[in-house]
C-alpha cells in the first residue's frame, strides 16, 4: 500500500513538473510571438531577443552578471533576455509580459547584490538597458570640462538606473549630497506603456524613484542631473596603518571628526586583514582614503586641526582633477588613461554576501576590538568593511525631501562584504553564515528600532516579499522601514496608484495596498 501511494505520489510530481515546464515553454513562445507582432519593426526587435537556443544568449547573460554567486547550474535563468535599443522596444516588452504572465526582471549594470536584476524564482524575462545608455556619465563630464562633477560613486560598471533609484553615493557626499538629490527630471515608461517625464508623471512619483528602488514602479530610460562645481585641482590621500600602529586608537578617534568636520573633506576608512609584520599572522588594517576639494597646503592645515592623530604629511598628498580622483578611489594604477571609465567589464568578479548598517554613536575601543576578533577568524580573511561618514550636506536636507531617509543623526554608513574564497556550496554557506555572525555582533553598535539598512546594498537577510501572491504591507514593511523609515508608507501610497496590479515586483519591491472596500469584499 505505501508503494502504491509513493508510485502515485511520484506520477503526480511528474506530472506537476512537467504541466510547469510546458506552461512556460508556452508562454515563452507566445511571449516571442506578441513581441514581433506587435512591434513596430519586428526585424529589429528580433535582432534584440535572447533564448537558451540562442548561441550569443549566455555570454548575454552573463556579461553583466556581477555576483557570480548567482552563477551555479541551479541559479533559476531567464526565459527570455532583451537587450532594447529603442523605447518602443520596451513598451512591447512591458506588454507582452503582462499579457502572458512572465515577470520583468530590469537590468542597467547588474549589480544588484542579491541578483534581482537578473534572477527570479517564477517565469520571467530580463530587460537588460546596456543598449539604452546615450553617454557614460564621468567620461563625457571631464571631456567637457575640468571645474564639473557629479556626486555619485566611483565603480564604472554601476548603471545610473539602479544607483540613482537607491539613493546613489560618493566621495562628493558631504559637499553635495546624494546622486538622487541633484536629479532634476527622469523619462520613465510605466506599466501601461506610457513615456513620462516629471511633468506628466507628476511629484509623488518623481519622489519616489529618486531613492525608493528600482524596479518597483516602471522602467527609468534617462536622466536629467545638475553638474556641480568643484575646484580644478583637488587632493587625496591614502594612508595605511595597522593594529600595531595603533588602527583601533585612529579608526576611534575618526567617528569623533569624520562627520564634523570641513564639508571640502571626505575622509572614508575600509578595514580588512594583511600579512601582519609576524611570520604567519595577519592583522587589522585601516585604509584611511580621502578627497578633499581644495590643495594640499590647506588640507594639511585642516588635518592637523581636526585629526592630528593620523600623522598625514605632505608626501601622502596627491594633486589631481577631480575626474582623474574618480580612478585613485577605484584604485585604478597611476596614470590611467580616462579610458577606462568607458570600459563596462569589471576587472575582477568574485562571489560575495554584502550588509549594511548605519551608526549613531561612536563605537567604543572595545567594540571595535570584538569586531577585530572575528576578522582574525578563518572566514575573515575575504571580508571588508567601508566606513563612509555623513554629516555635511547630508545633514541639511530633511529625511522626507527623497525617499532615502538616513540623514541628519547618523556619523557614518557600514558596508560589510565578505568574499567567498572557495567554490564548494558548504564553502559559501560558512561565509555567508560568518557575515550574519558579524552582523549579530555589531547590533549594540548601530542604529535600532528599526535597525537601518542602505537599499542599494540589497539584503534579503532582513525580510522579503513572496515569490508567488501577494506580499501584505505588514510583511513588506519588516524590510522596507529598515531601508525608508517613514517614506515607506509614501512609496506604498505611490505604487498603489501607478502599479496598482504589482506587475513590477521581485523579493524587496515596493507593494500596492488594497483599497479598504476590497479587503471588506464590498
Amino acid at each position: 500500500m505505501a508503494t502504491a501511494i509513493s508510485f502515485l505520489v511520484s506520477i503526480a510530481l511528474v506530472l506537476l513538473f512537467s504541466f510547469v515546464f510546458a506552461t512556460s515553454a508556452d508562454n515563452h513562445e507566445n511571449f516571442i510571438q506578441c513581441l514581433t507582432s506587435h512591434s513596430m519593426n519586428a526585424t529589429s526587435i528580433s535582432q534584440v531577443i535572447y533564448t537558451p537556443n540562442n548561441s550569443s544568449y549566455t555570454s548575454v547573460l552573463e556579461f553583466s552578471l556581477q555576483n557570480p554567486i548567482f552563477q551555479t547550474p541551479d541559479t533559476p535563468k531567464p526565459l527570455v533576455i532583451i537587450t532594447p535599443l529603442y523605447e518602443s522596444h520596451i513598451q512591447v516588452a512591458i506588454k507582452c509580459g503582462r499579457n502572458h504572465g512572465l515577470q520583468i526582471r530590469i537590468r542597467s549594470g547588474g549589480h544588484d547584490y542579491e541578483g534581482l536584476s537578473y534572477v527570479s524564482h517564477v517565469p520571467f524575462f530580463i530587460l537588460d538597458l546596456i543598449n539604452i545608455r546615450s553617454i557614460k556619465l564621468y567620461y563625457r563630464i571631464a571631456e567637457k570640462s575640468k571645474t564639473l562633477a557629479f556626486p555619485a560613486g566611483v565603480c564604472s560598471t554601476v548603471g545610473v538606473g539602479g544607483y540613482f533609484s537607491g539613493g546613489g553615493y560618493g566621495m562628493l557626499l558631504r559637499k553635495f549630497g546624494l546622486a538622487a538629490d541633484n536629479v532634476i527630471d527622469a523619462r520613465m515608461i510605466d506599466v501601461n506603456g506610457r513615456i513620462l517625464d516629471r511633468e506628466s508623471m507628476g511629484e509623488d512619483l518623481f519622489w519616489a524613484i529618486r531613492g525608493g528602488s528600482g524596479g518597483s514602479f516602471g522602467v527609468v530610460i534617462a536622466w536629467k542631473i545638475n553638474l556641480v562645481q568643484v575646484p580644478s585641482s583637488v587632493t587625496v590621500f591614502s594612508v595605511l596603518r595597522t593594529l600595531e600602529q595603533n588602527a583601533t586608537m585612529l579608526v576611534h578617534r575618526w567617528q569623533y571628526i569624520a562627520e564634523k568636520i570641513d564639508n571640502n573633506l571626505l575622509i572614508s576608512v575600509i578595514l580588512n586583514t594583511v600579512n601582519s609584520s609576524e611570520e604567519g599572522n595577519r592583522t587589522v588594517q585601516a585604509k584611511f582614503r580621502t578627497l578633499f576639494l581644495g590643495r594640499t597646503d590647506e588640507l594639511l592645515s585642516l588635518m592637523q586641526k581636526n585629526f592630528p592623530e593620523l600623522g598625514l604629511v605632505k608626501a601622502d598628498c596627491i594633486e589631481m582633477s577631480w575626474i582623474e580622483s574618480t580612478l585613485f578611489v577605484y584604485e585604478f594604477p597611476n596614470g590611467s588613461s580616462l579610458d577606462v571609465l568607458l570600459d563596462r567589464t569589471a576587472p575582477s568578479r568574485a562571489a560575495f554576501k554584502s550588509k549594511s548598517d548605519y551608526v549613531k554613536e561612536p563605537i567604543s575601543e572595545i567594540g571595535l576590538e570584538g569586531l577585530w576578533r572575528r576578522f582574525f577568524e578563518e572566514e575573515g580573511a575575504g571580508a571588508e568593511l567601508i566606513v563612509f561618514p555623513y554629516g555635511g550636506k547630508m545633514n541639511e536636507i530633511p529625511e522626507s525631501e527623497t525617499p532615502f531617509p538616513h540623514r541628519s543623526g547618523n556619523i557614518f554608513l557600514i558596508s560589510y562584504a565578505v568574499t567567498i574564497l572557495e567554490e564548494e556550496v558548504e564553502a559559501s554557506n560558512r561565509y555567508i553564515d560568518w557575515i550574519r555572525r558579524l552582523y549579530s555582533y555589531m547590533a549594540p553598535y548601530v542604529s535600532k528600532s528599526p535597525r537601518e539598512a542602505y537599499a542599494n546594498y540589497r539584503d534579503l537577510d532582513i525580510g522579503k516579499n513572496n515569490d508567488k501572491g501577494k506580499t501584505s504591507y505588514t510583511q513588506a514593511s519588516v524590510w522596507g522601514v529598515k531601508y525608508f523609515e517613514n517614506n515607506f508608507n509614501r512609496l506604498v501610497q505611490v505604487k498603489t496608484m501607478v502599479d496598482p496590479g504589482n506587475y513590477f515586483r521581485n523579493e524587496q519591491s515596493i507593494p500596492p495596498v488594497s483599497p479598504w472596500w476590497k479587503k471588506r469584499g464590498n
